[in-house]
């Protein structure tokens, strides 16, 4: 099994397509095409090169916020007294969100920015202030391909995880375990295999108690106020902070955490990143987002752990690790091309951004509406952004043995199959607007347009990670020109070029490959990745 080694094959469109589809949402094929010119490692650069934050989301709505006026920002001001706005707010961040996947250019942040949201797996439950997922959103961009053990350490005291896992109820009289057991279980260590009674063999259930101990003592102010003075921040309150000697098990070499005060918590999250296997653990997690979820032992031993070693040997810096992984012979490698089954958002952003969509950004109003349109079908799908089914992330990530299969069932997959029907067809109608697939205008785009055979190969090459059958082929070809010559179709299309605005003659070229995009989008091979 090819491992870590450098990858040193062709880089063509194949590659290109395989390597953007896997580190951004829907790469448009004029992309791919500056990806193959650049090659591979210059294209790693664009991917992993440093980028300004995004400005923040505003305020659109019909109802009237009274402390953000449409088309200003909300992200630091007070809450409305009777919260009237904070459903808008909330459709405000959600479709501002998708705004940055749809403006990400050639870049892996957002994507990365995913992987967090899915690895520390927060929701609304506990934490039903839009300002609070907006700057944890902000902190995951900030350390996307950054600094893990900082992240973790900013994560622990944020205003959101504070309230997420109770952090902020946590006191030396009546200390919460919530968050003390999630920090090793799911955001550093892993939970191990039962080694004995409380014991998971990377912790012990006295760790949990100890490392609660020593995270008491943190507060959060601002979360829903009214008060424009109150700022949204997390405090630390040195009575209500355990200053006793923290002791730890056998798995920690028992150590003892003496009393830090309000930095006892970095020291916390320093004890756990010092650990080989918050390590190994993290190198699971990136290789099941990039690669595929199977990791036997072969994996293990040939990826795994050598990516392991080089988040250690970069103090746990993101960049390098995800570098090596993604220039390696195994990423590369046939058999990683296509297992992948597409992750809602990843699956919905093929079909608009992924085929030129232009949502009109000229005018704010209509350009969050239609992202808030696709917010509710990523909804309907089973991937709500900002909230996470459970404190372990979505499920395709993490349920052995189902893992990305969890994606289809019975209630999703016809969803999936009608969201992109009405992309390919009528479109989604939004204040008068519609979003739909400018059909006419992207075969446009096509080195040849006029040959079926050449339209259906160069469409699938883009949209499918494997090559079609000759069976599927004719297939597409008889939807498109059903029992016709090949000539046809050349004949049709060059007298639609040469009248473009004959009614009759536009309309049915579009209406036969509305036809054929959608039976190319409904596919199985569009599902995968």
């Amino acid at each position: 099994m090819p491992g870590l080694s450098p990858y040193s094959g062709p880089f063509t469109a194949t590659q290109a397509n395989h390597l953007l589809r896997r580190t951004m949402y829907g790469p448009t094929r004029a992309e791919v095409q500056q990806a193959v010119a650049q090659g591979l490692e210059a294209t790693l650069d664009s991917l992993l090169a440093t980028a300004p934050l995004p400005e923040p989301p505003v305020y659109y709505d019909y109802e009237n916020d009274p402390l953000a006026p449409n088309f200003s920002t909300w992200v630091d001001a007070a809450t409305p007294t009777g919260n009237v706005a904070r459903p808008s707010r909330k459709r405000s961040l959600f479709s501002w969100h998708l705004q940055q996947l749809h403006e990400q250019g050639v870049h892996i942040r957002e994507k990365m920015t995913l992987f967090w949201m899915n690895h520390f797996g927060t929701n609304e439950d506990n934490s039903n202030d839009p300002r609070m997922h907006y700057h944890f959103g902000q902190l995951l961009r900030e350390y996307a391909t950054g600094d893990a053990r900082e992240l973790v350490k900013r994560v622990t005291i944020s205003p959101l995880m504070l309230r997420f896992l109770n952090g902020h109820t946590n006191n030396k009289n009546n200390p919460n375990e919530n968050y003390a057991r999630e920090l090793m279980e799911l955001y550093t260590l892993g939970k191990g295999a039962l080694a004995g009674a409380g014991d998971y063999t990377t912790f012990t259930e006295d760790d949990v108690s100890a490392l609660a101990r020593a995270l008491t003592g943190w507060r959060v102010r601002g979360f829903n106020t009214t008060n424009p003075d109150t700022p949204l921040e997390s405090f630390f309150v040195a009575n209500r902070h355990d200053t006793g000697d923290k002791q730890l098990s056998h798995r920690f070499d028992n150590a003892v955490l003496t009393d830090g005060g309000d930095q006892e918590y970095a020291q916390v999250v320093d004890l756990l990143f010092d650990r080989p296997e918050t390590a190994t653990y993290l190198a699971r997690e990136l290789y099941r987002w990039f690669v595929y979820y199977r990791v036997d032992a072969t994996v293990e031993t040939e990826v795994i752990a050598p990516l392991a070693q080089i988040l250690l040997d970069n103090d746990y810096r993101i960049e390098p690790a995800l570098r090596t992984l993604l220039a390696s012979a195994h990423f590369f490698d046939a058999l990683s091309i296509g297992p992948m089954i597409r992750n809602p958002v990843d699956y919905l952003f093929a079909a608009t951004r992924g085929l030129d969509y232009p949502f009109p950004s000229d005018d704010l109003f209509l350009y969050y509406r239609q992202f808030t349109v696709l917010f509710n079908q990523l909804s309907n799908m089973e991937m709500r952004l900002y909230n996470c089914p459970n404190v372990a992330g979505w499920p395709a990530y993490h349920q052995d043995p189902v893992y990305y299969r969890s994606w289809i069932s019975a209630v999703t997959l016809p969803t999936r199959m009608r969201s992109v029907e009405q992309l390919s067809g009528n479109g989604f109608f939004v204040n008068g607007e519609r979003i739909v697939i400018e059909v006419l205008d992207y075969v446009a785009t096509l080195d040849s347009p006029e040959d079926p055979n050449a339209l259906i190969a160069d469409l699938s090459a883009h949209l499918h990670p494997v090559p079609l059958t000759a069976d599927q082929h004719l297939y597409l070809k008889e939807i498109l020109i059903p029992g016709l010559p090949d000539f046809e179709w050349t004949v049709e299309y060059q007298a639609y070029l040469d009248d473009p605005t004959n009614n009759g003659l536009r309309t049915a070229v579009r209406n036969k490959l509305r036809d054929l995009f959608r039976a190319l989008l409904v596919l199985p091979e569009f599902i995968l990745s």
